[in-house]
């Protein structure tokens, strides 16, 4: 089938992979511009984008696609680009710019979007993270018919995920990106053959998943140990969570929930391999942490360089 593809970071490059190796004729990628980021904060190219100039496909970088917006000629150019490709189909997967009503239509058979969550749980920016927050025990992929909502299309295909107390947004995302690039292929091959049969979601049960945002990355240890562990994992590995240990603003990367109790912050433990604190309820086991600038290292090798008084 000619599909058109647009998508930006690693879970959208795992799925263009997939329909690219079914034998799609991907007649056109929409991604990002290329971003400044590192250390060098160098214009970097999207995984996709990296995979769509190996492998030779037509490539356009829109800054948006509105066309009555702050870039209507990109916009127009992308929409002559799209025109002139004549897709079938259009795949999204975390693109990260809205698709204006000329994009969702210009498809014959519309735009399927590939979504990290079960549906209608999670709508939204950031599903992986705030499945994982909220402590579910469970999530998925939904292969979404897009309309002009914010993830409120029809609903194609659904597979569940167990979520594993371990999890952290990075494992999960790799395990749902493989997922969703499985059910993509196989929603294309549906669409092709006019046997998708789609369901309105259930007006129950409707969250919606916020962009994460940096504020959020300071631990309130007035808040429970077990609340608190979840977002340590959730926010692995952006942007992480830290902590004032040492007079020093301290990554905490991974925590275990610990026997204890005491005033939120209190250390319990210094000793070892055990860095224990109190929390608003309960208390944490502190695991691996990252001194600003540093490496990420176990709590040994961080209390063999910081003394931290008992209270």
């Amino acid at each position: 089938m000619k599909l058109a593809f647009a998508g930006t970071p690693e879970f959208a490059r795992v799925a263009l992979l997939a329909l690219h190796a079914a034998g799609h004729d991907i007649v056109l990628v929409l991604t990002q511009p290329d971003r400044p980021a590192g250390r060098g904060m160098k214009l970097q190219s999207s995984p996709v984008k990296q995979f769509a100039s190996a492998h030779g496909l037509p490539l356009v970088q829109p800054r948006s696609l509105r066309l009555d917006g702050k870039f209507p000629d990109e916009a127009g150019a992308a929409r002559e680009a799209l025109s002139q490709a004549a897709p079938e189909l259009m795949v999204v997967a975390a693109y990260g710019l809205i698709l204006p009503a000329w994009a969702l239509t210009l498809p014959p058979l519309g735009c399927l979007n590939i979504h990290g969550s079960l549906l209608p749980r999670w709508r939204g920016a950031a599903p992986i993270h705030r499945a994982i927050e909220a402590g579910d025990t469970e999530t998925g992929i939904t292969i979404m018919q897009m309309d002009s909502g914010l993830d409120t299309g029809e609903m194609l295909l659904i597979e569940r995920m167990a979520i594993r107390p371990d999890d952290t947004t990075a494992s999960l995302h790799d395990r749902l990106a493989e997922l969703g690039a499985r059910l993509i292929v196989q929603a294309v091959e549906l669409a092709g053959q006019g046997a998708l049969q789609p369901q309105a979601q259930p007006a129950a049960g409707v969250s919606y998943a916020h962009k994460i945002d940096k504020s959020e990355a300071a631990l309130d240890l007035a808040a429970p140990a077990d609340q608190l562990e979840r977002r340590i994992r959730a926010f692995d590995p952006f942007p992480g969570c830290t902590l004032p240990l040492g007079g020093q603003a301290v990554k905490v990367w991974r925590a275990a929930l610990a026997p204890g109790a005491g005033r939120p912050g209190q250390v319990l433990e210094a000793a070892g391999d055990r860095l224990v604190l109190a929390c608003g309820q309960g208390a944490l086991q502190l695991l691996e942490l990252q001194l600003p600038g540093g490496r990420r290292i176990g709590a040994r090798e961080f209390l063999q360089g910081h003394t931290l008084a008992v209270d």
